[in-house]
């Protein structure tokens, strides 16, 4: 979306800094243009009719969730909805519901979020916006991983893809592919899912988008992680997580160092493993996202039962299980209770990925966690 130029008096100054705020955001420089917007909206504040403060609101919120600050994404987008109304925007509420259906996907709370983007989805149909059900397409499917429907997830990024490739849109097709990769991944297709992501990282590089860049990166690290292919995983890793630091993204950085962590698992360096999981476990703290803590805790209870250190492992797996159940995160809970039952007599059961229609399965420890 294009910065307005406004409907009140003329503000070259104000313009400029939105132009600037643009550019900056377009190349992934998120916390430099996150200044620039709320210079602007500081700016506006005083021009209530001005479509400008409504841009500035959704791109506040758009850059706070690229960042992993969720929370403070949720309330720009609400404030975003108000102001549409005033304007009596549908398509401006519809792209607030799904930032805010999207803020709120990332913080667990998966049934809200699915609730908002498919109202959304509806303003976007009856406005025949191809671009937003695109969107709200692509959306609906990631709330659907959160969920733990993989299969659904697959479909509906693969409906998205559609529109995306329709529309001639790069941006769209390479974060439907790896939307896809990530699906695929959990699914246990692990070369669909590298096949995926490097398609994707292919278009990102060509675009030069450097966030999309270090997604795929991430994904195509992961990818070979679960095809034990560890050397290749590595030097994914260190790219994602290079240009994650640039970006000033947390929790997509924490989520790459998560994936090392559990790469240096499964090569039985359990330090290294550690140490990683650690870190990622402070940056979700800090983002209050509870997946990526789950994903953590059980990390850490498998370290600590390779290591011997059973009181230890026994209170990260129950709290892992228990924070599952409580936000019903069925791919997760299928996780702990795996890890769980091992834990507590050795043996592993993998009937609860038959369930959930994955083709994954464990034999023992170290668990490979997709």
């Amino acid at each position: 979306m294009k910065p307005p130029s406004g409907n009140s008096e003329k503000s070259p100054g104000l313009d400029n800094v939105l132009y600037e705020a643009e550019k900056l955001r377009e190349k992934s420089f998120y916390l430099q243009s996150l200044s620039l917007f709320k210079k602007a909206l500081t700016g506006l504040a005083t021009r209530r009719h001005d479509e400008r403060i409504l841009h500035c609101l959704l791109s506040l919120g758009d850059i706070y969730r690229m960042v992993g600050r969720f929370d403070l994404a949720a309330e720009r987008y609400l404030d975003a909805m108000e102001v549409s109304r005033r304007f009596k925007s549908r398509i401006r509420v519809a792209d607030a519901r799904v930032g805010l259906g999207l803020s709120l996907r990332a913080l667990g709370k998966w049934k809200d979020a699915i609730k908002l983007i498919l109202k959304a989805k509806e303003t976007y149909a009856g406005e025949s916006d191809k671009e937003g059900i695109a969107f709200a397409t692509w959306a609906e499917a990631g709330a659907l991983r959160i969920k733990g429907d993989i299969a659904g997830t697959i479909k509906t990024y693969r409906e998205a893809l559609a529109i995306f490739k329709s529309l001639k849109d790069t941006h769209g097709t390479g974060y439907c592919l790896c939307g896809l990769g990530g699906a695929s991944r959990i699914a246990g297709l692990f070369r669909d899912s590298l096949k995926y992501y490097t398609s994707a990282n292919k278009l990102f590089s060509s675009t030069g988008d450097s966030f999309g860049k270090a997604y795929s990166c991430c994904g195509i690290a992961n990818a070979h992680r679960m095809l034990n292919d560890y050397k290749t995983a590595f030097i994914y890793f260190s790219k994602a997580a290079g240009l994650y630091e640039k970006i000033g993204d947390k929790v997509s950085y924490a989520y790459t160092l998560w994936g090392l962590g559990t790469a240096y698992k499964m090569k039985d360096d359990l330090k290294n493993a550690g140490a990683n999981v650690n870190r990622a476990m402070r940056l979700f703290r800090e983002t209050k996202d509870p997946r990526g803590i789950v994903y953590c805790r059980l990390a850490l209870g498998e370290i600590a039962m390779l290591r011997g250190r059973n009181a230890v492992a026994g209170r990260h797996l129950a709290s892992a299980l228990d924070e599952t159940v409580e936000m019903g995160f069925a791919v997760e809970k299928c996780y702990a209770k795996t890890l769980m039952s091992f834990f507590l007599d050795k043996k592993v059961y993998n009937k609860c990925y038959n369930q959930l229609n994955l083709k994954l399965r464990f034999q023992g420890l170290p668990f490979n966690i997709p």
